[in-house]
């Protein structure tokens, strides 16, 4: 197994398991570190062998209780000391038959390690100044009070506590940064489906309205002018297919798990002909004017562009009546402008049907790109929608 399947694997087991094998290892080398180490006496023996593991025990409370832990390692280290056990001394006399206490010294790195990685910054300066003064007053109560032996036990603690302090800040950078990337990707999908509700709103609406009129004219012609009213069937089914395609291209994205668009293209401004054709096939008379030379727009002032022409006309079948439309679309230089007129009686106030969220909508996708919306009566009557969108940042 490799290194990095071995550490995936460490990362899944519940970290109070992890913390209580931690602490079996370093009892273990400690008891192993004093059989092999030749000791002043037998009363050293038996202190060590008692308060060594003890010590290393402390260490399963490490991450749950980091000041509980370092309090119970300095008392233990303070009995130990104060017992002649010499837990934490180096041999003096050079003799290759004495070893040093890696294993202590190690167990004293890990606890206040884990002090400085897994408490909190007031529990984390209480636990090592404590452990500090429990070093300090070990050193007392040995024979080698000296200033190496105050030095050496004050960066035995001090030493890992800084590191774990390190760890423990990159750690909460990590995590404050992951929230934040998860806020970010919340705001991105709540605005995800602001925006395929304003869809949803304009071909849903849209289509409705066109389908209404047209079934209304084939209702009126049935008897009459059979052949025409199948025509208006006809344009029937082809807009509640048109209507039901945008539907599922706006509701794919809801079931894609990354950020490709591999569904059908949104329309744009080089789609106004068709939309035109299908409002003509209602009934209405429509004609679209285009000014100024055809650029290549941004995909969102494209999609933007056409929706708020079809919102504006969709307004127009459910509320100018038997009305005339006219639809403008000027490129200039910094802007794509748009108008849509009629010389119908324009939205009531009271409109019970949407026409008011329709031009909120209208207004939303305006702004959304920093452009400007004008609606109003017109100046010989009917109602008229202006917008200008930035073509520039």
């Amino acid at each position: 197994m490799s290194s990095r399947r071995l550490i995936d694997r460490l990362r899944t087991l519940d970290p109070r398991l992890i913390d209580a094998l931690i602490a079996l290892a370093l009892a273990a080398l400690i008891v192993a570190q004093f059989l092999w180490r030749d000791q002043p006496g037998p009363e050293a023996d038996v202190v060590n062998l008692i308060t060594g593991p003890l010590l290393a025990l402390t260490l399963v409370w490490r991450r749950r209780a980091p000041l509980a832990m370092i309090l119970a390692f300095a008392g233990l280290t303070v009995t130990n000391e104060a017992l002649d056990g010499g837990m934490f001394s180096f041999p003096e006399t050079g003799d290759p038959g004495d070893h040093e206490p890696f294993a202590s010294l190690l167990t004293a790195g890990v606890a206040f390690y884990s002090l400085g990685a897994h408490a909190d910054e007031r529990r984390a300066t209480i636990g090592v100044v404590l452990g500090v003064i429990g070093f300090w007053i070990s050193v007392f109560v040995s024979a080698q009070v000296d200033f190496g032996s105050f030095f050496f036990s004050t960066t035995l603690a001090v030493a890992p506590w800084l590191f774990g302090r390190v760890v423990r800040g990159r750690r909460l950078r990590v995590v404050a940064a992951e929230r934040e990337q998860e806020q970010r990707a919340r705001i991105a999908v709540a605005d995800e489906r602001s925006r395929i509700a304003r869809e949803l709103h304009d071909v849903v609406a849209h289509s409705v309205g066109v389908i209404v009129v047209q079934a209304e004219g084939a209702r009126r012609v049935f008897d009459r002018d059979p052949e025409r009213a199948r025509e208006a069937l006809d344009s029937i089914a082809h807009t509640a297919r048109t209507a039901l395609a945008d539907m599922r291209r706006s509701l794919g994205v809801l079931r894609r798990e990354d950020d490709e668009r591999a569904l059908a293209p949104q329309p744009g401004v080089d789609d106004l002909e068709d939309l035109v054709e299908q409002v003509r096939a209602g009934g209405m008379t429509v004609e679209l004017a285009i000014e100024g030379d055809r650029v290549s727009l941004p995909s969102g002032i494209d999609l933007s562009a056409y929706r708020i022409v079809q919102e504006a006309l969709t307004n127009v079948i459910k509320h100018a009546g038997a009305a005339r439309a006219l639809v403008k679309v000027r490129y200039l230089d910094d802007e794509l402008e748009l108008e849509v007129a009629d010389d119908g009686a324009g939205p009531s106030i009271d409109a019970e049907d949407g026409a008011g969220h329709g031009i909120v909508g209208m207004r939303e996708r305006v702004e959304a790109h920093g452009g400007r919306l004008q609606t109003g009566a017109g100046h010989g009557g009917g109602f008229v929608v202006r917008a200008s969108l930035p073509l520039s940042g």
